[in-house]
């Protein structure tokens, strides 16, 4: 999508579609008090017909007539929240409209350069659709945005790069987790991770099987056991031109299927197990907007990516392994596999990349979901200011996350009879005793464990985020990785 600044009136702009945002239906101010005015009351008519009363969501199309450059006249009603919220309202909404549409102008109601980059980012989300497999591809969709300011600037326009930078990411998320696991597969994700580090000069390392029995992630080879895949270990390091500064490392749950191992899912429960990389793709999403931002930190992404299958050297319940860390682990339901390669990359990290903070993503327990829901991620850490770090960029963001306990009361639930460890707890709380597992192999580095299991993949569109994979994280890492 090209989006681009103009100083024409809303009057004047050549588009299909024009895209206003209102608050209340008294058309009696700015820009939309003079489309009214220039099409006879039409706009006051409608509303009260249509019983349009400018509520958040709630959209109205009413045709140009003539009266206008533009064809339509969309108005879309958005509430007392901030700029950016009102501009990501707008830009959804003219994204939405526009099946037979190829162009719209945005009339924002603030012009700063957060809202029109907020602007930016929900146009090239709004628009995103997963077409790949398909035979006939629709030709329609939004192919030009202009955004109405008073006077375009450098500013201004570094914020619509921006938007377009984060959205273009999160939309490469996007496509991973929707990828079917035929196609997006360890090795086909380690070579789609590659292309992309290539394209932004980013260092990629990549092992094979060998090289990670090298290493000694046993955990991580335990899960692999069962499939016929061979697993993949993806590093991949920005480093900005600037010196001395913070150095953070994203750490995703790369399971491009989840099929439950020896304890098998049931197949409804299998069917969507596809998505279940998608802390891996929120990961690489994360690194790949850092590098086009050029932000000031150092960022390392690292993936595990397996399968988890039932083949015949598939582990087992009762198994026993030693992690990369050192500790054993005895396996109690190999339905919870994505910890166990999380430990190997987490210790991983820890002793060769030696961070400031790590932070994880993964679609790690459906308690996770139970807890919070579908539509909100989340949150456990000890550090209260990387918490805090981490809550204000998701305001910014519009993502949600909830800070969750790690209670140690719930810790002895781990200990195992035969083993260091079990790497399943007690029946309740299986959101927290994931999260304590997983804080055994981070040492005293800063930590924070993110469970995205529900907001990652959506059975159905809410608000602006689509049916299936959402890109769900990549924002709010940004937006962290910039508050720096």
């Amino acid at each position: 999508m090209r989006i681009t600044l103009s100083a024409d009136s809303a009057r004047s702009v050549a588009a299909d579609l024009l895209v206003v945002g209102v608050m209340t239906t008294r058309f009696d101010k700015g820009e939309v008090a003079e489309i009214d005015k220039a099409l006879g009351g039409t706009l006051t008519r409608w509303a009260k017909d249509e019983g349009f009363e400018a509520k958040r969501g709630q959209v109205l199309k009413v045709p140009g007539g003539g009266k206008l450059k533009a064809k339509w006249v969309v108005l879309v009603g958005i509430d007392g929240r901030d700029a950016g919220d009102h501009a990501r309202a707008v830009g959804h909404a003219a994204a939405k409209a526009s099946e037979r549409q190829k162009s719209a102008a945005l009339v924002l109601p603030n012009r700063s350069a957060a809202s029109i980059r907020a602007a930016s980012e929900a146009l090239v989300l709004g628009a995103y659709r997963y077409t790949q497999m398909k035979s006939k591809k629709s030709k329609g969709g939004l192919g030009k945005a202009i955004i109405l300011v008073p006077k375009s600037s450098a500013e201004l326009k570094r914020a619509v790069d921006a938007g377009v930078a984060v959205a273009e990411s999160i939309n490469f998320a996007r496509d991973l987790v929707n990828g079917p696991p035929n196609v997006i597969h360890p090795v086909a994700l380690a070579n789609a991770a590659k292309r992309e580090a290539t394209k932004l000069n980013l260092s990629c390392t990549i092992w094979g099987k060998k090289q990670i029995q090298k290493a000694g992630m046993n955990l991580f080879l335990a899960v692999n056991s069962g499939s016929a895949i061979e697993p993949r270990f993806i590093h991949l390091v920005y480093k900005p031109r600037k010196k001395n500064v913070p150095k953070i490392a994203f750490v995703g749950k790369g399971l491009t299927f989840d099929s439950g191992g020896l304890c098998i899912k049931p197949p409804k429960s299998m069917l969507d197990m596809k998505c279940d990389m998608a802390g891996a793709a929120a990961t690489l999403g994360i690194i790949f907007a850092a590098a086009r931002l050029k932000v000031n930190v150092e960022v390392h992404a690292l993936v595990g990516s397996t399968e988890n299958m039932t083949g015949a050297a598939a582990y087992r319940p009762g198994d026993v392994f030693k992690s990369l860390d050192g500790k054993t682990v005895e396996i109690i339901n190999t339905d919870a596999e994505g910890r166990l390669v999380l430990a190997d990359v987490l210790a991983w990290t820890r002793d060769n990349v030696k961070p400031d903070a790590i932070i994880d993503h993964a679609t790690l327990t459906g308690a996770c979901m139970v807890a919070l829901g579908n539509y909100r991620a989340a949150l456990y850490t000890d550090d209260e200011k990387l918490a805090k770090g981490y809550h204000e960029a998701a305001m910014v963001a519009d993502e949600k996350f909830w800070r969750m306990p790690l209670d140690q009361d719930l810790r002895p639930s781990l200990d195992s009879a035969v083993a260091d460890l079990k790497h399943t707890g007690a029946p309740y709380g299986g959101s927290i005793t994931a999260a304590l597992f997983l804080r055994e192999f981070v040492g005293k580095v800063p930590w924070m464990h993110l469970d995205i299991a529900g907001p990652a993949f959506l059975d159905g569109s809410h608000g602006r985020a689509p049916k299936g994979g959402t890109g769900f994280g990549v924002a709010t890492g940004v937006r962290f990785l910039e508050s720096f």
